[in-house]
């Protein structure tokens, strides 16, 4: 089963230069992040806290549902899917 992360570009850096990563043999978004750790820890460490929540200020999606209204990082993944990291946007006048 191969899932697809795809990076915005402030986070590229820390995958060498990759938008998207294929990722192997995860059933759920918090088993995503965890092999995509294995080879890009930086990546994690940017999108999950210290305790393994996702940080406020970054989005991740299934699809296009935000995994903040399914099941959080226990949302299930499937062959295909595509898992979308996302800085949230805020301010202006």
């Amino acid at each position: 089963m191969t899932v697809r992360v795809r990076l915005p570009e402030p986070l590229r850096a820390f995958a060498d230069g990759e938008r998207d990563i294929a990722v192997e043999g995860a059933s759920t978004v918090r088993a995503v992040f965890a092999r995509l750790a294995e080879t890009h820890p930086g990546v994690r460490h940017r999108v999950l806290t210290e305790t393994g929540d996702v940080r406020p200020h970054v989005n991740v999606y299934v699809g296009d549902e935000n995994i903040r209204y399914l099941k959080g990082l226990d949302s299930p993944v499937r062959d295909g899917d595509t898992v979308f990291v996302l800085p949230a946007v805020s301010g202006g006048q």
